[in-house]
């Protein structure tokens, strides 16, 4: 296929950071969601507060956000753009920990790539929280819910 049918390539095929210079900042938003499957032990221990690490939901959703903010030192092609809202929420579930994220800016590109970050980042750091108590837990279906804003518009996972 030829070069210029991808937006993140130049001319010669060399991978390039699309730029947004002249694009008009708009608010956007995207949330993504995912799940930690966690083994019995591990629900106990989210739901009476008795995990060895501390509170593990607590320190998952600050990473979370923290993740979101630091999406473009991670995605070599991800633009550094000012995450203004993160959100991070997290829900025990009889066989897992559900997560999801909401990022927003006001800003010249979307923020997807933060939203899956921080689901990514918080599901990781619950699973170094409880890796001592179960090492069979899993990381699964993180995925985009839903983005507003930008050139393309408004899109809600069906």
């Amino acid at each position: 296929m030829p070069a210029q049918l991808f937006t993140h390539l130049d001319s010669a095929g060399q991978a390039r950071m699309v730029d947004v210079t002249n694009k008009v900042p708009t608010v956007r938003s995207a949330t993504a969601a995912g799940f930690v499957r966690c083994g019995a032990t591990v629900i106990a221990a989210l739901r009476d507060g008795t995990a060895p690490k501390g509170d593990v939901l607590a320190v998952a959703r600050i990473a979370g956000i923290q993740g979101a903010k630091k999406t473009a030192d991670l995605l070599p092609l991800a633009h550094v753009i000012g995450v203004h809202g993160a959100v991070v929420d997290l829900v025990v579930e009889d066989d897992g920990v559900s997560i999801s994220a909401t990022v927003r800016t006001a800003d010249r590109t979307g923020v997807e790539m933060e939203a899956f970050t921080a689901v990514s980042v918080a599901a990781l750091a619950v699973v170094d929280m409880v890796k001592g108590l179960d090492k069979s837990v899993t990381i699964e279906n993180v995925r985009l819910l839903a983005k507003s804003g930008g050139k393309s518009g408004d899109w809600l996972r069906a």
